[in-house]
C-alpha cells in the first residue's frame, strides 16, 4: 500500500513538472513577439537572448512564424559576426521558403566569404565552396539585381574557370525571376 502511494505521487510530482515546463503554442508565439519587439527596438543582446531561449521551442510556432524567426535570428547571428550560427538558420529559411532571395543573398554572401577565405590561403576548397555559394548569389541578383552581386558571382565562376555557367548566367537569372518572395509573412 505504501509502495502505491508512493509511486503514485512521485507519478504526480513528474507530471506537475512536465506540465509546468512545457510551453504551450500561444506561450511561445508570445515569446517570438517579446523577440520581434527587442529585435525591431534595436535591443540586439535582448533580442539575442530572447531569440536563443526560443530556439528550443521554434518547432511550436506555425511554419510561417517559424521560417520568419529563423530570418531575423540568422540576421541577428550575421550582424554579430557569428556565421557559423547565421548560415544554420538561413539554411532553415531557404529549405522552407526557397523563393525568399533575402536570405539567398545572406547565405550566398557569407558563403562566398568562406570561398574568398580559401581562394586567398589558395585551399583546393576554393571551388566546393564558391560552388556553394553562387546559386544563392544567383537567387538574389535574379530577384533583386545589384552590380556588385552580379560581378561577385561572374568573378567567383571566372575564379573556378566554369566559363559555361558564365555564359549561360543569363538565362539562369532570367528563370530564377519568375518566382521571387521578398517579406515572410509570419501569420
Amino acid at each position: 500500500m505504501m509502495n502505491k502511494l508512493r509511486l503514485l505521487l512521485l507519478t504526480g510530482i513528474l507530471f506537475s513538472f512536465c506540465r509546468a515546463s512545457a510551453q504551450s503554442a500561444d506561450e511561445v508565439y508570445n515569446q517570438y513577439l517579446d523577440f520581434n519587439l527587442a529585435r525591431l527596438q534595436g535591443e540586439t543582446d535582448k533580442a539575442l537572448s530572447l531569440g536563443e531561449d526560443l530556439l528550443p521551442n521554434a518547432d511550436k510556432l506555425k511554419a510561417n512564424a517559424r521560417a520568419s524567426f529563423y530570418y531575423s535570428i540568422g540576421h541577428l547571428y550575421e550582424n554579430n559576426a557569428q556565421s557559423v550560427k547565421a548560415i544554420e538558420y538561413y539554411e532553415k529559411v531557404v529549405a522552407a521558403v526557397p523563393e525568399y532571395y533575402v536570405a539567398q543573398r545572406g547565405l550566398g554572401y557569407l558563403y562566398a566569404k568562406q570561398a574568398e577565405e580559401l581562394r586567398v590561403s589558395g585551399s583546393a576548397n576554393y571551388t566546393a565552396m564558391a560552388r556553394k555559394a553562387l546559386p544563392h548569389l544567383e537567387k538574389a541578383q535574379a530577384c533583386d539585381p545589384d552590380n556588385d552581386t552580379l560581378d561577385l558571382i561572374k568573378f567567383m565562376y571566372t575564379h573556378i574557370h566554369d566559363t559555361a555557367a558564365l555564359s549561360t548566367l543569363n538565362s539562369r537569372l532570367k528563370q530564377l525571376s519568375k518566382s521571387c518572395v521578398d517579406l515572410l509573412d509570419d501569420k
